[in-house]
């Protein structure tokens, strides 16, 4: 199974890389002039390279590709590259800055304080997305106004190791963190159980996990994606996990992002995943797409609610981030395919996230002792 989907992540960042390239070649040549069949083909060059870029564009029209489309797959390259080099990739080994004997599950310290880098920019325009400064005309405005980032740098690059994982979401609990956010995510578990604890030592104290469902254009429902909150041989799902797949600001049935994991059980609700621009590294900002954003936003919310209303524990910010999303009432294209279906068919609320209608739910609850979790 690893076998076939490493040789498919190279050869589709190949593909990729390829069409993102040719795009790029004919656009310099173009100029101003608007991306077309017509001015394509109208193309007349001796350099081999344009020439076929030439062929690469013409192929991709005639099988009903429009130049919008072609020229947005370049946003996608990075995370076909992430996914053949680091994610599927045996021969990629960042453990050597960390120090620990893998082995050892139990192994509790080890690894370094380097939060920087190298490869800084998700983490950094994740965290952007939560609790960036609002209204002062810098970049972009955070979700939530009142938060504090801890930053804890579990995934160097790749797939994340169970391990770090556990030992990351324990040091979180442990140091005073009430929400914690995972942008990352695999489909392969070395030792699930490890995770397993850690997420219900969260819950014991009351911390709510956010994690990306995943950027494959899978069913979390059949397809393994890991971590996630089906925990013992029963499956009992974790009260206090969201999984959050990413929405698209598309029309016409265009509501998800087409590389959007989904799951009518194992994804609780979306979030805005395409074209999220938000802080990277040196005082700059950039847009990015993926699960990995909508995860932020999410959290952000829970952010928003948990500190404008300390008294609500984290199964009851679950509960009113799920019983606030927005009902689509359209069908929409289940990423990966044409197939349009309901929402509802995709996650356990068939909506998307809205901070408005949270908190206006979280003031009707907030004096209440209990409330029933989903």
């Amino acid at each position: 199974s690893f076998e076939k989907d490493s040789k498919k992540a190279v050869a589709e960042y190949q593909q990729i890389k390829m069409i993102s390239g040719a795009a790029d070649a004919i656009k310099v040549v173009l100029g101003d002039k608007d991306l077309n069949m017509k001015n394509v083909q109208a193309i007349k060059s001796e350099d081999e390279k344009t020439k076929m870029a030439v062929q690469i564009i013409t192929n991709l029209m005639q099988n009903g590709l429009d130049a919008e489309t072609i020229m947005g797959i370049k946003k996608y390259e990075d995370s076909y590259k992430e996914r053949a080099e680091y994610g599927l990739n045996t021969e990629y080994n960042p453990r050597s800055i960390i120090g620990d004997d893998y082995e050892n599950s139990k192994e509790r310290y080890y690894g370094n304080n380097d939060v920087e880098g190298p490869f800084a920019d998700h983490g950094t325009h994740v965290a952007g997305i939560i609790g960036a400064v609002r209204g002062n005309d810098i970049g972009m405005d955070g979700v939530s106004d009142n938060v504090r980032i801890m930053v804890i740098r579990c995934v160097p690059n790749g797939d994340e190791r169970d391990k770090d994982v556990a030992n990351a979401i324990r040091y979180a609990v442990d140091n005073g963190a009430s929400i914690i956010n995972m942008s990352f995510g695999k489909g392969y578990s070395y030792d699930e159980k490890i995770v397993e604890k850690a997420i219900k030592y969260a819950k014991k104290k009351d911390v709510l996990l956010v994690h990306a469902a995943g950027n494959s254009a899978q069913n979390n429902d059949t397809d393994n994606n890991f971590p996630n909150d089906l925990l013992g041989r029963r499956n009992k799902e974790a009260k206090n996990w969201l999984e959050v797949g990413a929405s698209n600001w598309g029309k016409d049935g265009n509501a998800l992002a087409t590389f959007s994991n989904y799951g009518k059980t194992q994804v609780d609700v979306f979030a805005p995943g395409v074209d999220i621009y938000a802080s990277v590294p040196q005082s700059d900002y950039r847009s990015m797409s993926g699960t990995s954003m909508a995860s932020p936003v999410v959290a952000g919310v829970a952010a928003l609610l948990r500190s404008y209303y300390p008294a609500l524990t984290a199964a009851q910010v679950k509960q009113i981030i799920m019983e606030s999303a927005i009902t689509v009432t359209e069908k929409v294209n289940k990423p990966g395919s044409d197939e349009k279906v309901m929402l509802s068919e995709l996650s356990k609320t068939g909506g998307l996230v809205n901070v408005v209608e949270a908190v206006k739910l979280a003031n009707e609850t907030k004096g209440k002792k209990k409330v029933k979790n989903p």
